[in-house]
């Protein structure tokens, strides 16, 4: 669901079976040490975690638009809190995952975070910072970009659509392009982006989809053409949204174990990819969760697999989109210890 693509690659370290109870142990006396998991304690829940997938791109010279992926809380996320440094500048209903956060300067540096509060009062920690420099306003620029030409979109399963237009044209040039739902906004792009991808639809149910481009002085184009689709009826197999081009091979390590390592390319999203949940022989093995910058492009992982050669696994991920549903499943693979051809 998102832009133009460049390969980056993360691979989580694997751990021996010793430092994977270690880092157990100490996460564990860390909770404790911060009251968490104390039966006797007065809270019957925690707060909301902090949110992950946030991104800021300027949406022109005074705007800039944050988007962050939901939060899974119990109870549920009431609102989610968005700051300015240490300002707080916006709050939300925990139903949206993005924002415009308007009246700022031109051609300056922001630095963004949000925060969960959940319906019990609970504010979460703070997401990591994101930052995004608004461009230079233009003076006496009063021309609106030209409509997006040829829109056009389909329709992806159940829950998601992708859709696509040609760039606009603007004597200053293009900073963003809005996405809107019949007459609500529902998203934003960068300005070198002409497709998208929409996630968190219904099923069986009709949309009307238009984009419109904006510059730098905030002038918005007219609405292209628009683009009506349909949702396919019930739950589907979720492929449209699931990760693309998963392999799977196995290597013995240094300590004498067996690892399996995955390789797969992230689905198309409007935000980034930052959690994954693995099943190995029709399990939940781990969920692997990226702490820093996600990769894009095709990611790595590796992960501990046993000390004996000549053990078939069959292995498959899917991942959470930034709306907070799980996407479709990868196809499956099976791997045996000792056999490193994919």
């Amino acid at each position: 669901m998102r832009r133009v693509r460049t390969t980056a690659t993360a691979t989580a370290p694997a751990l021996s079976p010793t430092a994977q109870l270690c880092a157990v142990l100490l996460l564990l006396a860390a909770l404790a040490s911060c009251g968490w998991g104390d039966p006797g304690g007065d809270d019957d829940g925690h707060a909301p975690g902090a949110p992950a997938g946030v991104t800021a791109a300027a949406g022109s010279a005074t705007t800039v638009h944050v988007m962050w992926d939901a939060v899974t809380a119990d109870p549920a996320v009431g609102t989610y809190e968005i700051y300015r440094g240490t300002t707080k500048v916006k709050e939300v209903p925990g139903s949206e995952h993005m924002v415009d956060v308007i009246r700022l300067r031109p051609s300056t540096m922001y630095a963004f975070t949000v925060r969960a509060r959940d319906t019990d009062g609970r504010l979460g920690p703070r997401s990591r910072e994101v930052r995004a420099r608004t461009p230079v306003a233009v003076a006496a620029d009063h021309s609106a970009p030209t409509p997006p030409g040829a829109a056009q979109g389909r329709a992806i399963g159940s829950r998601a659509a992708q859709l696509s237009w040609n760039a606009s044209k603007d004597d200053r040039g293009v900073v963003s392009y809005d996405v809107y739902q019949g007459g609500a906004k529902i998203h934003s792009v960068g300005g070198a982006q002409t497709a998208t991808v929409v996630t968190g639809l219904r099923p069986h149910t009709r949309y009307a989809f238009t984009v419109r481009a904006r510059d730098a002085a905030d002038n918005l184009s007219a609405a292209s053409t628009v683009v009506p689709l349909t949702t396919a009826s019930g739950s589907d197999d979720g492929s449209g949204t699931a990760p693309t081009d998963f392999r799977a091979t196995t290597h013995k390590g240094d300590d004498g174990a067996y690892y399996i390592d995955l390789s797969w390319v992230p689905p198309r999203t409007d935000g980034v990819v930052t959690e994954y949940q693995i099943r190995l022989d029709g399990q939940p093995a781990t969920s692997l969760v990226w702490g820093g910058t996600a990769p894009r492009g095709r990611a790595t992982y590796s992960f501990y697999a046993g000390g004996d050669a000549g053990v078939s696994h069959r292995v498959r991920l899917r991942a959470r989109l930034p709306d907070g549903t799980w996407g479709g499943f990868s196809v499956e693979r099976t791997v045996s210890t000792g056999d490193t051809k994919p």
